[in-house]
């Protein structure tokens, strides 16, 4: 008996516990397994929020960010509802966990929650349409430990596919 199989055994001993099967999916996070690597995405995540947000018919953007582009503190412009920005910004932050291309980008307009303007708003949509192009991008883990950010991870790439069997063509959240 290995030593998963071992713990396994002590805690539902100790606990009452179910063996959930191999991990696929676990707080929007996507898993794919071969005996070589594990893929670590959130495409459906992704999707969800362009969804939510209304940028999923918008024109892709090939950069997070706008080069040098100056975002300043609140002045008269403030959004009327600024939990909508907070929101985003929400979703924004739990996607760096896969997409660290985008932390430099949601980190500054973190900075600007209290207060936010239609300019920080329009920045924020520009970091979803950056993300549209590759909803799937995600983490490689290899089994010989190297530690890899895959960029060119595309939805198509049968990993993926497989764990997540969502074709961008007919997704509908919740389902």
């Amino acid at each position: 008996m290995g030593f998963i199989d071992h713990v396994k055994r002590f805690l539902d001993d100790k606990f009452s516990i179910k063996d959930l099967g191999v991990l696929r999916y676990f707080l929007g996070l996507e898993v794919a397994r071969s005996p070589r690597d594990i893929v670590i995405s959130e495409r459906k995540y992704v999707l969800d929020i362009l969804i939510e947000v209304g940028v999923l018919g918008s024109r892709l953007s090939a950069f997070p960010v706008e080069q040098n582009h100056q975002l300043t503190k609140p002045s008269s412009d403030l959004l009327v509802d600024g939990s909508s920005y907070q929101r985003l910004i929400g979703h924004l932050l739990y996607l760096t966990v896969s997409h660290p291309d985008i932390t430099y980008g949601v980190n500054i307009l973190s900075r600007f929650v209290h207060a936010p303007t239609q300019a920080h708003m329009d920045s924020a949509r520009l970091i979803l349409r950056y993300l549209k192009t590759s909803p799937g991008q995600g983490l490689y883990f290899s089994a010989d430990d190297t530690l890899k950010h895959n960029t060119k991870l595309r939805p198509s790439v049968i990993a993926v596919r497989k764990c997540s069997k969502v074709a961008s063509s007919n997704y509908q959240p919740g389902v």
